[in-house]
């Protein structure tokens, strides 16, 4: 599915961090916004996710406003992997991707088949089913990176938002990591991600 920025402005305090932004990405497309700290790279992101108001412009997923959406309606459409995430302490890898599906719940829509199946395709699209008894604090930087990414992927959302998802990994986990962004892309899924180092 397709997302656009129309000339979107955001900041904080004062501060314009974008001005007038205007972006598409076509559906099962990858694009990278590349730039370094402080230049609007991450607000502009979370304009896109609906957790930053903009004092202008207009975001759509396929023809839909999502800043005109209901929150919930929101997190259907666009899953965002935040830059340096916090898990909760001792959580297991397949306690971290089952929050993917958090906004699939509520008061009459509980655990369900559909919801552990997605969470078994995102464990398996990821290569972390074999870690998926482990405790997320126990693996390495790669690992852990790829396991953030099997909870997006549980959220089963048409794009994807990552926010600098190689930041403190070494050269061949960063690789590990796009290679797998690369692959989730050809299966159909819109992905912005955010980078600071144009060598990623």
């Amino acid at each position: 599915m397709e997302i656009r920025v129309e000339q979107l402005t955001a900041g904080y305090a004062g501060h314009t961090a974008v001005d007038q932004v205007d972006l598409t990405v076509p559906s099962g497309q990858v694009v990278a916004i590349v730039g370094p700290n402080g230049c609007g790279k991450s607000t502009l992101l979370r304009s896109m996710a609906r957790l930053h108001q903009p004092r202008s412009g207009r975001v759509f997923v396929g023809d839909a406003d999502v800043w005109q959406l209901r929150q919930r309606d929101a997190a259907h459409r666009i899953a965002l992997l935040p830059q340096a995430p916090q898990a909760p302490e001792a959580v297991t890898v397949a306690g971290l991707v089952r929050y993917g599906r958090h906004p699939h719940q509520g008061l009459f829509r509980q655990w369900s088949r559909e919801d552990e199946s997605a969470v078994t395709r995102a464990l398996e699209a990821t290569g972390t089913a074999a870690l998926a008894g482990r405790r997320l604090d126990q693996l390495s930087g790669g690992q852990r990176q790829r396991c953030w990414l099997a909870m997006s992927l549980a959220q089963e959302t048409p794009v994807v938002l990552l926010d600098e998802p190689t930041s403190a990994l070494d050269i061949g986990h960063a690789v590990e990591v796009l290679d797998l962004v690369r692959e989730v892309a050809a299966q159909g899924r819109t992905i912005v991600m955010v980078l600071h180092d144009l060598a990623a």
